[in-house]
């Protein structure tokens, strides 16, 4: 009788939390640019109304579930079993007696739920209406991809083990501008995680945001860890948005890349949004830039771009809206035979790209650290189950 008691205490609970305190609906707008996108893995988790760049979500209701519960958990638990908290980044059920294990410590080994558990809390946090398009979902990829493209494969510096980006100078390279929202954004994490490395919360991260997006699971290892302000690298490591083809492989070469890898790994480009005050570019490559698919790659071969007529750097705008952008890098894509062949067949099956896009990123976010294990963790998205 108590166990179905507690059972149906649990599930209850489970209800009154998920109303009070639903999980973030990333803003995955489904409109597209003269091109329609066949998905055909990793459906979205959840389906963005049809507005560009907005999405509202109906205000939780008030129930009168408050003196049920909590007749029921005097009645069955005496005021035990579990506790409730409220939050963004505590609304889950904790078993108190799971809550007492040391989460540090000598022999203490964090295992694939501790680690899936820091995923799930990056992904309640993801969603904020005040930022841009409701979602930090494009600045957390932002700063795991900048946290390891910084690799040297011929001096073996660089790369995400350390996350030396928490010093100076390397947090003020100009490539970094506006990634310390994202840094201050985990820093919360960290704050209910303070086990984890920086180095593998920010890779963890940014594999969460794509896979929240509806992008491709990626293979995560665990095992980076923090180095301090010597192992900073020195600017100019990652790539120049405002150079072509010959700088683009003279980056991705010194980190071991391929051509197939540099067009995949740029795809990212799929999602997010330049801005004046960071970059010096502005504007979204896409009409969905918090939804994860290959529509870069066709927006790029379809569309008709011209100069943007402005005072800012050199730019590539859509002729028919004005509202979508491309870079002098991403422009070098389809003018270079090699690169715009893979353009090509990641624009024609999104299924291609989405593998090939989860190996290049892997392999990004795992240059240079001295892993002492092979396995990989494949973490599940918080709406699988839904």
């Amino acid at each position: 009788m108590a166990t179905a008691a507690r059972t149906l205490l649990s599930r209850t609970l489970q209800s009154t939390a998920r109303q009070a305190f639903p999980k973030p609906t990333l803003r995955r707008n489904l409109a597209t640019f003269n091109t329609t996108s066949t998905r055909t893995t990793a459906q979205p988790l959840r389906r963005a109304r049809q507005t560009r760049f907005q999405s509202t979500e109906a205000a939780p209701k008030k129930g009168g579930n408050g003196l049920l519960l909590g007749a029921l958990a005097v009645a069955v638990l005496g005021g035990g079993g579990y506790a409730y908290t409220s939050g963004a980044l505590d609304a889950y059920l904790v078993d108190p007696e799971e809550a007492k294990k040391p989460k540090t410590g000598k022999g203490w080994i964090p295992s694939f739920k501790d680690y899936q558990d820091v995923y799930n809390d990056i992904a309640a946090i993801l969603e904020d209406n005040d930022y841009d398009d409701g979602s930090y979902a494009p600045v957390l990829v932002r700063l795991g991809w900048h946290a390891s493209g910084t690799y040297d494969k011929e001096t073996k510096t660089g790369g995400s083990n350390g996350a030396t980006m928490r010093f100076e100078p390397e947090a003020g390279h100009g490539a970094n501008a506006g990634l310390v929202v994202a840094r201050d954004i985990l820093e919360k994490i960290r704050q209910k995680h303070p086990w984890i490395t920086y180095s593998d919360l920010w890779t963890l991260a940014a594999v969460c945001a794509i896979q929240e997006m509806g992008g491709p699971i990626i293979p995560w290892r665990p095992g980076r860890t923090d180095k301090d302000v010597a192992a900073c690298t020195p600017d100019g490591r990652l790539p120049d948005a405002s150079k072509e083809h010959k700088h683009i492989r003279e980056i991705f070469y010194r980190m071991g890349f391929n051509d197939q890898e540099i067009v995949a790994l740029l795809g990212a480009h799929a999602i997010g949004r330049c801005h004046p005050d960071r970059s010096g570019f502005d504007g979204p490559w896409t009409f969905s830039p918090t939804y994860f698919t290959n529509s870069f790659y066709k927006i790029l071969l379809e569309t008709k771009w011209i100069y943007k007529k402005w005072k800012g750097p050199v730019q590539f705008v859509d002729q028919e809206s004005g509202s979508l952008m491309m870079l002098p890098t991403d422009m070098a894509l389809v003018k270079d035979k090699e690169f715009r062949k893979h353009v090509e067949r990641y624009a024609a099956d999104e299924k291609t790209f989405f593998d090939e896009f989860a190996a290049a990123f892997g392999k990004l976010l795992e240059l240079g650290v001295p892993f002492e294990k092979d396995e990989s963790f494949r973490f599940k998205r918080t709406t699988d189950d839904e």
